[in-house]
């Protein structure tokens, strides 16, 4: 087949080329701890858009560090008897939460639905967190030359992520047992850091997700399109590349690759073969280190775009008992 990386001998074993922090467990109980201690004071409002089969709300929660994040919550208005499943779904990089009509067919197959908007980017989320060092374009650099690295603004995100889907599966009305999470690009890598840091997250469906693996995206020279910013962030900052080591170290923090030994639930991902903006490399590098049950759907001639079928074995997979 043609190839733009590892042919799939090496795929399947990969275990990826960022650096990982010595301390990372450390870090990442600490900011699970904070977004834990943090009254997320929750307030539903109806939304402008309503529709039959859903009761459609704008729904705010405080996130660490006082930034209030936005999400769109649809509950089903035909309810059965008992609790109900829930997805959470994560966008794209620096788009929003999207329309609501693309929501009403989980409302409509029984599902109660929360999709997030990212702090700072597309949506009506807050980025409020002032960071030393430039704040450069680009989210994953932001925080990056602070001496602090929970200021890492994926960190928060990340969190937001996860605080989200404690906050749906504390809803009376949900089955906290059949939560899922499901994004594609960004919203695939934010899927693996929910799953991750709220590991009571029964499925995940991930779609070639991006912030994974950031010093091999450098070194196939893919660091544009979506992950331009790391290539402009060295010509800047280290034009010699002699603070490399330490900058991808720090990165690894933020790297999904080094969180998906952190899930528990069953996990689907889709992998586009000639994905040159997430390359497979660095999709590979985080299901390969799941360790519960997992599958791919492997598209050998897709790229980073639409999958046929995708979002159809997505729905049979949550729904599968």
């Amino acid at each position: 087949m043609p190839m733009i990386d590892f042919p799939m001998e090496q795929l399947v074993v990969y275990q990826g080329r960022n650096p990982r922090p010595t301390d990372f467990d450390t870090y990442w109980d600490r900011g699970v701890a904070e977004m834990r201690s943090i009254d997320p004071r929750v307030r539903l409002t109806p939304a402008r858009f309503q529709a039959p089969q859903a009761d459609c709300f704008d729904m705010y929660f405080t996130g660490v560090g006082g930034a209030r994040i936005y999400a769109k919550l649809l509950k089903p208005k035909v309810l059965k008897t008992g609790t109900h499943p829930a997805v959470c779904l994560f966008h794209g990089y620096t788009a929003n939460s999207g329309d609501w009509f693309d929501k009403l067919p989980w409302a409509g197959a029984g599902y109660v639905v929360a999709a997030m908007d990212c702090r700072g980017q597309g949506g009506r989320s807050e980025d409020i967190i002032p960071v030393l060092g430039t704040t450069h374009t680009g989210h994953i650099v932001r925080g990056l030359d602070d001496p602090n690295p929970d200021k890492l603004l994926f960190r928060s995100i990340f969190l937001d992520a996860a605080q989200l889907a404690g906050i749906v599966m504390s809803m009376t009305e949900v089955d906290q047992n059949r939560v899922f999470a499901a994004g594609g690009s960004q919203g695939g890598g934010l899927t693996l850091a929910c799953a991750a840091l709220e590991p009571r997250i029964a499925k995940l469906a991930s779609q070639y997700p991006f912030l994974c693996d950031y010093q091999r995206v450098w070194e196939m020279d893919q660091a544009k399109d979506a992950y331009k910013e790391l290539s402009s962030y060295f010509r800047r900052y280290d034009p010699r590349h002699e603070r490399q080591n330490e900058i991808f170290t720090r990165l690894g923090y933020i790297d999904c690759q080094h969180l998906a030994g952190r899930i528990k639930g069953e996990t689907l991902m889709a992998i586009g073969l000639m994905d040159t903006v997430c390359p497979p490399s660095t999709q590979f590098a985080a299901y390969n280190k799941l360790n519960g049950k997992k599958q791919t759907a492997i598209y050998p001639d897709f790229a980073h775009e639409n999958l046929p079928d995708w979002w159809d074995m997505v729905f049979e997979f949550f729904n599968r008992r």
